[in-house]
């Protein structure tokens, strides 16, 4: 997708105020010259394990997944990147001149502007966007922490529980699409649904789960005495 170089420092700086404090020398040479606008896709791979680091992207609408695979074909989301939002694996990546530890995919057709290593150094050197990636970094590692917490203390009925209070009261998402975000196989999720369901808590349909009874569900992702 191409676009004018003010067209596209408005749209980022909407999104991005963090863009608006540039010095507009510099951002707008960043823009022509170090760096791509692209319009993908629901579905689309925008980075693999074990790939270089291509640039850093900003999401201008839509949202990216990113998860760890493992060699059993299994997959768990870490975290997904939406309007405004920073990809801290692409950022640890450019900073350390490593190689993707996980994968990128859009959960719906996205919009985003992908700065060249070189463009991100450029932008990181002054003091405003240097202390926005720094923070959202910290934000986004303690959610990795919570994350780390979640999957080695929480039994995995309560990460379900959580999950679908996260996007109650109506979860559009296919029961594969939940295992991969919980890091876990498609038969797993349906049977514990199935509990769900017959408890009262919830009502499944294709590819959609109600929630009936987000209290019940709260309590037991809430419950601590569980072994």
């Amino acid at each position: 997708m191409k676009q004018d170089v003010a067209t596209l420092a408005t749209a980022l700086a909407a999104q991005y105020p963090a863009v608006a404090a540039l010095d507009p020398a510099r951002r707008d040479a960043v823009l022509r010259n170090d760096a791509q606008a692209f319009e993908v896709p629901s579905g689309a791979v925008l980075f693999d394990e074990g790939a270089p680091c291509r640039g850093f992207p900003l999401v201008l609408d839509g949202e990216i997944c990113v998860a760890r695979g493992s060699p059993q074909g299994r997959s768990l989301e870490l975290y997904r990147v939406g309007p405004g939002e920073m990809c801290v694996l692409s950022t640890s990546c450019l900073f350390g001149r490593r190689t993707m530890l996980a994968h990128g995919v859009t959960a719906r057709p996205t919009r985003l502007v992908v700065l060249s290593p070189t463009g991100f150094d450029t932008w990181c050197a002054q003091d405003a966007f240097r202390r926005f990636v720094f923070s959202v970094f910290a934000e986004r590692l303690a959610d990795l922490m919570a994350l780390v917490e979640a999957v080695a203390f929480q039994r995995l009925d309560q990460r379900l529980a959580t999950t679908l209070l996260s996007r109650g009261p109506v979860v559009h998402a296919s029961h594969q699409a939940l295992a991969d975000q919980l890091g876990t196989v498609r038969e797993i999720v349906t049977r514990l649904l199935t509990r769900f369901e017959r408890a009262g808590w919830i009502r499944v349909s294709r590819e959609r789960t109600d929630l009936l009874d987000a209290a019940a569900l709260r309590q037991l992702a809430d419950d601590r005495t569980l072994p």
